[in-house]
């Protein structure tokens, strides 16, 4: 019972981590083809830039790159696979 509980969590971290990188790839692109006021655009915006702002308050955009998109993907991954491995362990 608790096995099925452990591995329905964790693919439940791994089906919301790829949501949630799936989000920040769709944002950037929108960024460059639409306009501030498009309504997945906002929705997107009030998901994801509460995320990028830390980031980019340490690691600015560089010569008009912002690579807090990129940071931020690689955190989700970092975080998801790390509550994977502590669930998994209990297994």
């Amino acid at each position: 019972m608790i096995t099925s509980l452990i591995f329905f969590l964790i693919r439940l971290i791994d089906l919301l981590a790829r949501v949630f990188i799936l989000f920040v790839v769709v944002d950037v692109v929108l960024h460059y083809f639409t306009s501030p006021f498009h309504p997945a655009r906002a929705f997107l915006d009030r998901l994801i830039l509460p995320m990028l702002r830390p980031i980019r308050r340490v690691l600015p955009p560089l010569g008009g790159l912002d690579f807090s998109p990129v940071v931020l993907i690689i955190l989700i991954q970092v975080v998801a696979q790390a509550l994977i491995w502590v669930l998994s362990a209990l297994i």
